[in-house]
């Protein structure tokens, strides 16, 4: 029986489902975000990135890692969605942040960024986090990038220690421009009094900004006056100024080396290059896409359906059958989407780059590049399909795509299905075959030859007999 829906209660679902949306719109993780300070009073420093991420929707808790009342888990469940470590001078993060319990707030989906600065020894507890990840800081636990020629003329003329670099290219094409898309030509970062890190051979790890190849990295206590070549920590491309750390469920930490850039004093301050003019920071800007990438409102895919179903003529071709028979021509076709800060919109693959779909049992017997399917594609999702043949071998394959790539999301889609072999009406007739027109004529032949033959047996007379008897005498 239909009952009708009074017009408030359909105003109140409405509202509700828009509410929802709404809270859904900051973050695919959630907007629950942790900053801790060394001291509460210091988030007046970096008061227009901390309103830029409440303008985006995020809940900010702030706290001290003295606090009694931090947790990260409660009845184990993550408190936060996401977490922010600015420098801080305690050594320890008291136990409520030791390493486990980062691990397994990143193992619980959770994101962190993590900021570092050559003026604050960083906490043991964040060092050993770094380890897990493969990422190496100085011995000393702090350190100073410097370039003499990639610096900033009007605040470190003789120090050298602000870095002024453009916003950082993909090096290759397949990799998305997350943070340099619609930047201006002469926009410069400021990296102020910075710290690099070395990254390991870890496939999980990414850097973002890599420091220019005239970039060294030294201890300014124990090197201000002689400074050895050899005990350089690391120069050049080898120091990795912000690195991106993608778990395998898309967890995500990054390391920022330079807190400062955060600051609202290089959000509105000018810079200028050796030999350049001076212009206004990037950094307002950068933070938000760094910021975004960290705490997933960037780089997100998502698969809205995939289908997959015979392409044959006079056949059913129903979706995502669980059988197929060997030598079929089948249609696979797989809608992404990618996130964008409060709406999904259509995932366009980066120049040079390939969605692949591998058809394997043990291994691919198939590995074909998906292409853009217009007819199933919206302004929300874009769909790619391939058609191909299934081989001739029966048994339980896999359509499988496997799509990793850096600052995007993980897309590891695998659906299960059987190939049967030819049941024994379904094969070709021998007539049709040309390999087999050779045993047709030899039978024809064979046949032919024996009919003749009896034919000639019954239908010839039988030679006549003349018997006769000797008399005796």
């Amino acid at each position: 029986m239909l009952r009708s829906t009074s017009p408030l209660l359909s105003l109140f679902s409405f509202l509700l489902c828009w509410g929802a949306a709404l809270v859904s719109a900051v973050s695919i993780s959630g907007n629950r975000l942790l900053a801790v300070f060394d001291e509460v009073g210091e988030k007046e420093n970096y008061s227009k990135f901390l309103g830029d991420l409440e303008g985006r929707g995020f809940q900010i808790t702030y706290e001290t890692p003295k606090s009694e009342s931090l947790v990260l888990f409660h009845l184990g469940e993550r408190a936060y969605d996401h977490v922010i470590f600015f420098p801080t001078k305690t050594k320890g993060l008291g136990p409520n942040l030791t390493p486990q319990i980062l691990v397994n707030f990143l193992n619980a989906k959770g994101n962190i960024l993590h900021t570092l600065s050559s003026e604050t020894t960083t906490p043991n507890t964040l060092v050993s986090l770094l380890a897990e990840l493969d990422i190496t800081l100085p011995t000393e636990r702090t350190g100073l990038v410097v370039d003499h020629f990639s610096y900033d003329t009007l605040s470190a003329a003789e120090t050298h220690d602000v870095l002024a670099l453009p916003p950082p290219v993909p090096v290759r094409s397949d990799i998305s421009p997350l943070f340099s898309a619609g930047a201006p030509k002469d926009a410069l970062l400021a990296f102020p009094h910075g710290v690099g890190a070395v990254l390991g051979p870890r496939e999980h790890l990414t850097p973002i900004l890599r420091a220019p190849k005239t970039a060294y990295s030294y201890n300014p206590k124990e090197q201000a006056d002689v400074l050895d070549v050899a005990e350089l920590f690391a120069a050049g491309q080898q120091l990795s100024l912000i690195t991106a750390f993608q778990a395998i469920n898309s967890a995500r930490f990054v390391l920022l080396g330079s807190a400062e850039m955060l600051q609202d004093k290089w959000f509105v301050t000018e810079i200028a290059a050796p030999g350049g003019k001076s212009v206004k920071t990037f950094n307002r800007e950068f933070a938000k896409r760094v910021s975004a990438w960290a705490f997933q409102e960037l780089g997100v895919l998502r698969v809205n359906w995939i289908e997959h179903h015979l392409n044959e003529v006079a056949a059913v071709n129903e979706s995502n059958p669980h059988i197929y028979r060997v030598k079929n021509d089948v249609t696979y076709t797989i809608s992404l989407s990618e996130y964008a800060y409060d709406k999904w919109t259509s995932f366009s693959l980066p120049a040079n780059d390939i969605l692949q779909l591998e058809f394997s049992m043990l291994s691919p017997f198939h590995r074909l590049p998906l292409t853009l399917d217009e007819t199933h594609s919206t302004p929300e999702a874009s769909a790619y399909t391939v058609s191909f043949k299934l081989p001739d071998q029966h048994g339980i394959f896999n359509f499988k795509v496997n799509y990793k790539r850096p600052f995007l999301t993980n897309v590891e889609e695998k659906n299960t299905v059987s190939v049967r072999h030819m049941a024994h009406d379904e094969w070709p007739r021998s007539f049709v075959i040309s390999g087999a027109w050779p045993w047709i004529a030899g039978i024809g032949a064979t046949v032919s030859g024996w009919v003749v033959f009896v034919a000639l047996w019954m239908y010839s007379a039988p030679t006549d007999k003349k018997v006769g008897s000797k008399k005796t005498n």
